[in-house]
């Protein structure tokens, strides 16, 4: 029997390091925003380095090998059928950088895109990596919608950042990862922000701590809501939300109608 539809509040961020930032409003924010679904990037610890509950969700943790760098987290309310961490390929999962929840209706996935770096040194894995993450979620696309989120480091078009010219070739604004992004939307994903607002400008999730760049708005659109096309009618509104700090990046959100899940017992599985 199927569930009837609700608005869900989703939100989607890259904290910087979730040690520092519950002491820069994080636990504020999350309480006032009330998600159904909180996804974090960057959280830069180990399980045993935090405890960080909220009444009535659960959280899952993905933490890299390596102390205090990358690492994701989901906290839901909606208690998940099946979690699974990484892609089960195990060139690309030592840096905790996916999880995927399975809900009835939908797939929830976040992830933190690896950087390119200053130099480019690691451009030539992230093209690897945005392959094997787009056969991924094509793959879960087969079976169900899938709702994914995250820092994906790329400003995909000119509007997506303040200084396109200047910063054609950087790490973020490469045509080769702009390429992949477009890869990407092109296999059956949109881009919720672009889909709803395709001309809006300023519009930023990232800014540099250098040079007054984020009192100036010199920024970067780089973190993402991308929903499979096929439910793209079920999106209600995709939120920026430059006013909160404690991050070099702010929090984005999804609003989206889904169908209400009944209750199953969680399973956790590598893949």
């Amino acid at each position: 029997m199927k569930g009837r539809d609700r608005k869900m509040k989703l939100i989607s961020w890259n904290v910087n390091g979730i040690r520092a930032c519950i002491n820069k409003g994080f636990k504020e924010f999350f309480k006032e925003i009330d998600a159904d679904i909180f996804c974090i990037q960057e959280t830069k610890c180990q399980p045993e380095q935090i405890e960080l509950e909220f009444e009535g969700y659960k959280s899952y943790y993905n933490s890299a090998e390596r102390k205090g760098y990358s690492g994701t987290a989901i906290y839901t309310k909606i208690p998940p059928i099946n979690v699974f961490y990484g892609i089960g390929i195990d060139e690309h999962d030592k840096e905790g950088r996916v999880i995927t929840l399975e809900f009835d209706e939908f797939y929830m996935v976040t992830i933190y895109t690896p950087n390119s770096k200053r130099e480019l040194e690691r451009l030539e894995y992230r093209q690897v990596w945005e392959d094997e993450i787009r056969k991924y979620l094509l793959k879960l696309n087969e079976k169900k919608p899938v709702i994914m989120c995250g820092d994906l480091n790329v400003a995909h078009e000119e509007i997506d950042l303040k200084n396109p010219k200047t910063n054609r070739g950087n790490a973020g604004f490469t045509d080769e990862e702009r390429e992949k992004m477009t890869e990407l939307l092109k296999s059956g994903f949109i881009d919720t922000f672009r889909y709803l607002y395709p001309d809006k400008t300023d519009s930023y999730t990232w800014w540099s701590y250098m040079g007054k760049a984020r009192e100036k708005n010199v920024g970067w659109r780089i973190d993402y809501f991308i929903v499979s096309d096929r439910i793209k009618d079920k999106i209600q509104d995709a939120i920026i939300y430059p006013e909160i700090f404690g991050s070099d990046h702010c929090p984005v959100g999804l609003e989206v109608l889904l169908e209400t899940e009944k209750k199953h017992p969680v399973s956790k599985k590598m893949r």
